[in-house]
């Protein structure tokens, strides 16, 4: 009897065991999502084993659109340009729910929480928050500079303190909205300088810039000190007295601090631009290819890769912080849109719009290690970005 009872309890745990191995469980580090911008579709990837494994459509205008993750980087959230905000489980490979939030929209971000999901609109300018978990609209901050004017706003990020960064483009103002109630935001402005066109915050959240359009130029919010209001750097940067022609605004997201050093896209002009990251003072300048877009850095900060505006973008190359020199030319594929690295940086992943694929790369010896269909592939984010500030 005892025996008998010994098997049958040795029997049931033998099928306890097999159904718990069956069962899909994993983690979310090493997994990213893929823009396809003309098709309104998403496709999931495994950056581990370099590959897709789900694909999703209904997403809207994708056109610059942009992804932050939950905490736990189990969710995405993707903003579309018609405004449309889309929380995706990455797990299950599906839709959670999806919301029309405003009629033209470039952006957004999580807060440090990583309660509060924001949006950054154009139409009607201003931000609107939203509960990460069920989309409920929570607050709105309208962008109004003066009365019955309302601005674009660009640039958002968020920064400690449950707060949020962004620029006025036609108000010329930088505001801090802190959500620290989420339904009650308190909102701080600071002059900024003429268009501000993109932000972004330093690794350590303690700055925030705002490239100018309308004059040379870059506008710095200490977040440690905002009392002090904000202030001109980079006077240079710009398109200066000579107006050369831009074939595309390169994206301050794209800006890089690597070796004590800033890296930033020269405006109009083929050369990326090094600036001390702790005086702000511009140290020197790198000739390259064309006119750079985005200027990324490798996780270690050894490397820096550089994607260009036409004609020039279909050539990626690779500045070496240590020399300031550039070490590596390469051609990943047609209309290179964006980059981006693994989390421990051995590989970076490219989109090549215009080939309708993702490839791959090895950073140690710039080797091709494979690459994922997709259709107009644009921007890519890896689950890494949940854990930094500003992404």
């Amino acid at each position: 009897m005892r025996h008998g009872l010994q098997l049958l309890l040795l029997g049931l745990l033998a099928l306890l065991l097999g159904a718990c191995a069956g069962t899909s469980v994993r983690g979310t580090g090493d997994l990213g999502l893929v823009i396809e911008r003309a098709s309104g579709h998403v496709t999931l990837v495994n950056t581990s084993t370099r590959s897709a494994y789900a694909r999703i459509g209904g997403l809207g205008d994708l056109s610059h659109a942009s992804v932050v993750y939950s905490r736990d980087a189990r969710y995405a959230y993707v903003f579309g340009r018609d405004g449309g905000l889309t929380k995706i489980d990455l797990l299950d490979a599906l839709i959670v729910k999806r919301v029309i939030q405003s009629g033209n929209a470039i952006g957004g971000s999580i807060s440090q929480d990583g309660r509060i999901v924001v949006a950054q609109n154009y139409a009607p300018g201003g931000i609107k928050a939203f509960d990460a978990e069920t989309l409920e609209l929570l607050a709105e901050v309208p962008a109004e500079y003066a009365p019955g004017k309302f601005s674009k706003v660009v640039g958002l990020a968020d920064v400690p303190g449950n707060k949020f960064a962004y620029a006025l483009f036609d108000g010329g103002e930088i505001w801090v909205s802190d959500f620290s109630e989420p339904k009650k935001p308190v909102t701080r402005r600071y002059p900024a300088g003429q268009q501000p066109y993109d932000g972004l915050v330093t690794p350590d959240g303690r700055h925030y810039l705002a490239g100018l359009f309308g004059e040379d130029g870059v506008a710095l919010l200490d977040l440690w000190q905002p009392e002090k209001g904000a202030r001109k750097i980079l006077e240079k940067y710009g398109r200066g007295e000579e107006k050369l022609p831009v074939f595309k605004m390169p994206h301050l997201r794209g800006w890089s601090v690597a070796a004590g050093r800033a890296w930033l896209p020269a405006i109009g002009r083929h050369e990326v631009l090094v600036a001390d990251a702790a005086t702000w003072q511009e140290t020197g300048r790198v000739a390259v290819k064309g006119q750079p877009v985005f200027v990324m850095a490798s996780p270690d900060g050894r490397q820096i890769w550089v994607n260009f505006a036409f004609p020039d973008n279909g050539w990626v190359q690779v500045i070496d912080t240590l020399s300031g020199k550039v070490v590596h030319t390469l051609q990943p594929g047609k209309a290179v849109l964006h980059m981006e690295f693994t989390p421990r940086g051995e590989a970076v992943w490219l989109s090549a719009r215009d080939d309708n694929r993702v490839v791959i790369h090895d950073t140690r010896n710039f080797a091709k290690l494979g690459e994922i269909a997709a259709e107009a592939p644009s921007g890519i984010f890896f689950t890494s970005r949940a854990a930094r500030i500003g992404f």
